[in-house]
């Protein structure tokens, strides 16, 4: 089966399915996309500014996504279990540490800080979307956890 077959099949098995890319890197998607194999990340953030009219769709609770590979192959099936706005500089620790990227809120701010700057801009204020979710489907073993 080819990648193009398989998003085909995953996009009729979860209708309404968007597609993305975690970071802005083939290592970090890599890094990104092993963390939630692993059952580490169950959380991601984007700029709100990158949402809505001509940019990604907003995440929405119950709807399951196709997380691709760097080269758009699809990797896992996400569903969206919480959703929020807040400003960068209102994320708790309890959120950085869902994201399973760094050990402490710091680590989080610093790497995220530097992200933002890299995509487009960064200010302590800027708004962020927040989002929790759990792995639904591992493409690359063709596993589907409980639901």
């Amino acid at each position: 089966m080819t990648g193009d077959d398989t998003l085909a099949t995953l996009r009729l098995r979860y209708p309404g399915a968007q597609t993305f890319v975690f970071g802005d890197s083939r290592a970090l998607c890599d890094a990104l996309l092993a963390l939630v194999r692993s059952g580490k990340k169950t959380a991601t953030c984007g700029a709100l500014r990158d949402f809505g009219a001509g940019g990604e769709p907003m995440p929405e609770v119950g709807r399951r996504d196709i997380a691709l590979d760097w080269d758009g192959r699809p990797a896992l099936v996400i569903e969206t279990v919480e959703v929020t706005l807040r400003r960068f500089d209102e994320v708790d620790a309890d959120f950085a540490l869902a994201e399973g990227e760094t050990e402490d809120l710091a680590g989080w701010r610093e790497g995220h800080r530097r992200y933002f700057e890299r995509n487009g801009g960064w200010s302590p204020d800027m708004m962020l979307v927040c989002e929790r979710f759990r792995c639904v489907a591992d493409v690359a073993t063709d596993a589907e956890t409980a639901a």
